[in-house]
């Protein structure tokens, strides 16, 4: 692959994430009940390191978990690559 088509290629990927971050809120919003209570967490990887936050410990310890299993496959992709680049 070229530079071009990554680079396409990321441009996509990054706005169909966004677009998808929208529909879901507007989603939750629109069938939230008033009288309910939302749950939810998220993290960001920066690098090898996930940071985790939630609004209870279900979802934060969910949210931990894949963040874990993202980051060792991440690793392992790298790790891949490096040996298949050689």
């Amino acid at each position: 692959m070229d530079a071009q088509t990554l680079y396409s290629l990321g441009t996509v990927l990054a706005f169909t994430g966004m677009l998808i971050i929208i529909v879901a809120t507007a989603l939750i919003l629109l069938s939230t009940n008033r009288k309910g209570n939302i749950k939810g967490g998220g993290a960001i990887i920066i690098g090898p390191i996930p940071i985790v936050f939630g609004t209870d410990k279900q979802s934060l310890r969910t949210v931990l978990l894949l963040s874990i299993i993202l980051t060792a496959l991440l690793i392992i992709l790298i790790v891949t690559l490096h040996f298949l680049s050689k």
